[in-house]
């Protein structure tokens, strides 16, 4: 087969995060090894910046600045919450054509290995020699086909660290405390919340992920059950929490509705679900000292909290991504499949397995509605990495 020569572009989709930037230098470094690519161009804030030929030009940048963005948080490159269609994705690839551009990679979530399919199809219909490859990202690691998702592991890390924080600080001064975690659809993250215990009095105490369908007034009563034996309460919850119905409980509970770009209910923009919980648990409790807090964005990109093991796989799925380009005529999304033990392989599944699909926690992750298993604990703990060791005092009462 002959060699396809041409320029490599690649962008950053969706949310950012901590390693994201890995990826991106781990596929810069692999391509420069390759006489076929003439030039590596990158785009400034996703797919929207092919629109408008916003590119620059990566070929020669240092590589010693390049390390130094590969551990630097956010998407260095810009990023965008576009959701191209079928029209989009066509002036997409009429652009690509224009810069002969001939290896496509998108580092993103499900959304952008959509963005991939269509653009992977377009060029298949007027017989255009595109390779695309779509390089997993998110912290929701809701992606299918892949064991985990590269900023899952660092997101973890950070709300594990967070509720061990808040158990301490609630055990000093005993009350109930709700923490909003991101997830719209899957719950791995806020179930990560679970890595903060280290004895059974230890919050969190209560887990509420969308897995599983959401009482109001069963959570209030376990709430005030928990709170009469340990005297305390902490609670992990996902935004998108929602009733036997599937209607997001936030909008049950907000009086004013907001929708992201994509046309989805906005739940990680506020602090509504936590403060609206936690008036609830006031109201038909009378417990009084009830605090919320809604994690947000610092979840994604917090500086002093990354996973080695997730830093290095997402540099590996940049790499094996070109690498897989230049093996043949091939597209696909990148997926990291995990062997005996601890260890990972690199393999390039169809993009129809990730496209605009959305994983969820499997049943055997649950002990029951409210609380993990330590079959989830067993997985996520690699991803995490060592937590450092916490003490409780423990001295005899005079």
């Amino acid at each position: 087969m002959p060699k396809l020569k041409g320029k490599m572009l690649i962008a950053q989709g969706g949310g950012p995060t901590v390693v994201i930037n890995q990826s991106l230098v781990g596929a810069i470094l692999e391509a420069r090894k390759y006489d076929e690519i003439d030039a590596v161009y990158g785009s400034r804030h996703g797919v929207s910046g092919i629109l408008k030929e916003d590119f620059v030009d990566l070929s020669n940048v240092d590589e010693k600045h390049l390390e130094s963005v590969a551990s630097t948080p956010g998407s260095s490159l810009g990023t965008t919450r576009d959701k191209p269609d079928q029209e989009y994705c066509e002036k997409m690839f009429e652009v690509m054509q224009k810069h002969n551009i001939r290896y496509f990679f998108y580092i993103g979530g499900n959304d952008s290995a959509d963005t991939c399919r269509i653009v992977n199809e377009e060029a298949k219909k007027v017989g255009y020699e595109l390779r695309v490859i779509h390089i997993p990202k998110t912290i929701d690691n809701d992606l299918p086909g892949t064991d985990h998702c590269p900023g899952f592991g660092s997101a973890a890390r950070y709300v594990a660290l967070a509720f061990r924080g808040v158990n301490f600080d609630n055990a000093a001064l005993p009350g109930v405390y709700i923490g909003v975690v991101m997830g719209r659809h899957a719950g791995f993250l806020t179930a990560a919340s679970v890595l903060a215990k280290t004895k059974e009095s230890d919050g969190p105490h209560l887990i509420y992920t969308p897995e599983k369908n959401f009482d109001i007034h069963h959570f209030t009563h376990a709430v005030k059950e928990i709170y009469e034996k340990y005297g305390r309460c902490i609670v992990a919850v996902s935004e998108g929490i929602h009733d036997k119905d599937g209607a997001p409980i936030a909008t049950k509970l907000m009086k004013q509705i907001e929708h992201d770009a994509h046309g989805n209910v906005q739940l990680s923009g506020n602090g509504a679900l936590a403060d609206l919980l936690s008036e609830r648990v006031k109201d038909h409790t009378g417990i009084s000292r009830v605090r919320g807090d809604t994690f947000g964005y610092l979840q994604r990109s917090f500086v002093g909290c990354v996973s080695s093991i997730d830093s290095n796989e997402a540099r590996e799925v940049g790499h094996h991504a070109v690498e897989f380009a230049m093996s043949g005529d091939v597209d696909g999304s990148v997926a990291i499949k995990r062997k005996s033990e601890y260890s990972v392989g690199y393999e390039l599944i169809d993009l129809s397995i990730v496209a605009a699909q959305t994983k969820i926690m499997p049943e055997d992750f649950f002990e029951s509605d409210t609380m993990v298993s330590e079959k989830f604990i067993q997985y996520i703990k690699p991803l995490v990495g060592d937590l450092d060791e916490t003490i409780h005092l423990d001295a005899p009462k005079v």
